[in-house]
């Protein structure tokens, strides 16, 4: 388990580091809200995360597979709401170089919807994962 310590460092900006490999995060808030918007915001930053947690676990199911998932993207699309502010709804596009049969796509679409970070976000926001052909 992993203590992560965001500090606020004035002018809605925070970073933090990695406790393990010393790592350095710098998020803002966006201009619209007031920050500097030179960095990612902390719902960029979730977007990011279920991107990269979509790829890394269906590249996973695809190595146990025999299948090269390089060259794949993870398009996420975040729209946000207010009153109160939140993210309203998400999507991921996915894009995988190469052909795949029925059963190989359908492997890697339930490797995409076992993602911890899909998985853990029980709000009220749907989020699609699309199969982009």
């Amino acid at each position: 388990m992993a203590d992560f310590v965001v500090h606020y460092e004035g002018g809605l900006r925070c970073h933090v580091a990695h406790p393990d490999n010393g790592a350095v995060l710098v998020m803002d808030a966006s201009q619209e809200l007031g920050g500097r918007g030179e960095n990612f915001s902390p719902s960029d930053m979730l977007s990011v995360s279920l991107g990269g947690c979509v790829l890394s676990i269906m590249a996973m199911a695809g190595r146990v597979a025999g299948l090269e998932l390089a060259g794949a993207t993870a398009t996420v699309t975040k729209e946000m709401g207010n009153a109160p502010r939140r993210i309203t709804r998400m999507a991921v596009t996915v894009a995988v170089p190469g052909v795949f049969d029925a059963a190989q796509r359908r492997r890697l679409e339930t490797a995409a919807q076992a993602c911890p970070v899909h998985t853990a976000l029980g709000i009220d926001a749907p989020i699609r994962i699309i199969w982009q052909d």
